[in-house]
């Protein structure tokens, strides 16, 4: 369901009279937000419904704009890269403090011959997935945990540097530090500031444990302008990083001896009057549902135990879309001694496991939900949101029944022993799983959304197996 921002225009008409002063707006795209400036008289003609044309390579491309390593359906030499159907999206209106409050709008993407939602587009197939939950009349809310690396750089040092000996921005290992933030204070106040004029509420920021740490917890919204108001962050707080000679890393694990970075995401559904419906009846707050699976699931509805059961049942087929980089596996394969789950587990209230259950008795029923703790910084929401919510309406729509026992109940040597399923280990192992036949993400997201995804997947293993690395010169150069 929709969440315009604040003055978000819902007419044409309205449109218009925002941008009358105004000559030139911004629109943003693809999941790392490529865009670019339009005039004032280009935008408002685009702005109808039936969009503009925009040229189809941004799914074609890598980061770094090299093209996929093959050729995939929506983009290609063969059809020339041709143009798809970009639809400005007016209720994501925000200005941006930090260029002179230029207006800003995000976009949405159909297929050219359908006309329908591009479901490789991230906010397209996030739209998809709470369509979904419509027809069960229920809502999807989020809420996103960033915690992301802080370097005294420059793009022009790093690169010198060739990305080696970056100095942080604070040294030690300071969570929660009150005296650390007195260091590059106007930074740190000026990434809560300036998100928050920028239409982006933030529920907490502080400092996080490692050399120049942060973490921001972005306040609980719906889940299209969670996964909004997540990509938006990275972006604010790179550039906003640019003006203090700061860079933000957003990567998973870019120290190997220190914790990496995560990206926690907290979900539950809504029915149409806005009550949690993972929540219990007022009733059973003092014992509990006498018919949960475990006493871990007590204070979670029967709804919200189909939910939880259906992202267990399918989380191993979709870690692509949690754990989307190479670089993101080094953060899980350290497992429990990085806080980071790296297996099929649950808890009430354990952060040891891949899915924390927070319930009364430590919230109030409405605060009832699912921390997803598998998902590094380097996530992308909309992916990673559409998956988590795709398996649990999944799982209450097959009444998936919770038959994995919580984390609790397990011994280590169950990790061992086969007991507790592990996660895949590697982008090649995940993203093979991910596309074999009959996967639970080909049932979920559909054969065309996997081969998609799962080619741009193939094509970073690829780059990566190719790929002579330092330690690989240190460690064979002179001994083999």
């Amino acid at each position: 369901m929709a969440n315009p921002t604040q003055n978000a225009p819902q007419t044409l008409a309205d449109l218009e009279t925002l941008l009358k002063d105004d000559f030139k707006v911004k629109v943003a795209v693809d999941g790392v937000l490529r865009g670019k400036f339009m005039s004032k008289e280009k935008f408002l003609s685009a702005a109808r419904p039936d969009g503009f044309g925009f040229c189809s390579v941004i799914f074609g491309w890598d980061i770094h704009d090299q093209t996929y390593s093959r050729e995939l359906v929506i983009s290609n030499r063969n059809n020339g890269f041709h143009d798809i159907i970009a639809c400005i999206d007016l209720s994501t209106y925000r200005r941006i403090p930090w260029e002179n409050n230029v207006p800003f709008f995000l976009v949405s993407f159909l297929d050219p011959d359908t006309k329908e939602p591009l479901t490789v587009d991230p906010r397209g197939i996030l739209k998809i997935a709470t369509e979904r939950a419509g027809a069960l009349d229920r809502q999807c809310f989020a809420g996103v945990e960033y915690e992301f690396f802080n370097f005294k750089e420059t793009p022009e040092s790093a690169a010198a540097k060739k990305f080696q000996n970056l100095t942080p921005l604070t040294p030690g290992m300071h969570g929660y530090s009150l005296l650390r933030t007195q260091l590059n204070n106007q930074y740190f106040h000026d990434l809560f500031d300036q998100s928050r004029i920028f239409g982006i509420d933030i529920e907490s920021h502080h400092t996080e444990t490692g050399p120049g740490v942060l973490e921001t917890a972005l306040a609980y919204t719906s889940a299209l302008r969670m996964a909004d108001n997540a990509i938006l962050y990275k972006y604010a707080a790179k550039s906003i990083g640019m003006q203090h000679g700061v860079i933000p890393s957003f990567m998973a694990k870019p120290w190997g001896n220190l914790p990496g970075t995560s990206g926690h995401v907290h979900v539950s559904l809504r029915d149409a009057d806005g009550r949690n419906v993972f929540a219990v009846a007022d009733e059973l707050l003092k014992e509990g549902r006498s018919d949960a699976a475990f006493e871990d699931t007590k204070f979670l509805s029967q709804e919200g135990e189909h939910f939880l059961a259906g992202v267990l049942d399918g989380v191993q087929d979709i870690m692509p879309m949690l754990v989307p980089t190479i670089n993101g596996y080094k953060r899980l394969v350290g497992g429990e001694a990085f806080w980071a789950p790296n297996a099929v587990t649950y808890g009430y209230d354990s952060r040891a496991a891949s899915v924390r259950l927070i319930s009364p008795p430590s919230v109030s029923p409405a605060a009832t939900r699912l921390e997803i703790r598998v998902p590094g910084a380097d996530m992308n929401p909309h992916f990673a949101l559409s998956a988590i919510f795709l398996l649990g309406l999944r799982g209450i729509e097959k009444k998936i029944k919770l038959t994995t026992p919580p984390i609790s109940q397990f011994s280590p040597e169950d990790r061992v022993n086969g007991t507790v399923k592990m996660l895949p280990t590697s982008l090649e192992a995940a993203n093979n799983r991910m596309m074999a036949k009959g996967s639970v993400a080909r049932e979920v997201f559909g054969d065309f959304f996997v081969d998609h995804f799962g080619g741009t997947r193939e094509h970073e293993v690829k780059l990566w197996n190719e790929a002579v690395t330092n330690w690989e010169v240190e460690r064979y150069l002179e001994l083999v």
